[in-house]
């Protein structure tokens, strides 16, 4: 049994959270009915969670080729210029930190 905190929050039942899937982030919607609370999930948790695992993953490698995509056509250089007139060791020298 969950209690309700003053802030109106409930804890989800880990135990229920693992059997439908439901993680931290997610989106759900408490739909009334009557005398009873319905939890929905999001639709598109809903649709994730009946993608194949060879789906999921080739929906992750198309997400990592287009990262890469991106990060090839930015503009930011790729190395840091060292200008500055001091050193990480200056940082940490013997005499402690500030």
């Amino acid at each position: 049994m969950a209690k309700v905190t003053s802030k109106l929050q409930v804890t989800l039942p880990k135990r229920i959270a693992e059997a439908h899937g439901i993680a931290p982030g997610d989106d759900i919607e408490f739909v009334s009915s009557g005398p009873l609370i319905q939890i929905h999930l999001s639709a598109n948790k809903a649709a994730r969670l009946k993608l194949s695992k060879e789906e999921r993953l080739r929906l992750f490698d198309q997400a990592s080729q287009r990262q890469r995509a991106r990060e090839a056509d930015a503009d930011w250089p790729l190395e840091q210029k060292a200008d500055r007139d001091w050193q990480r060791e200056d940082l940490y020298g013997k005499r402690g930190s500030r």
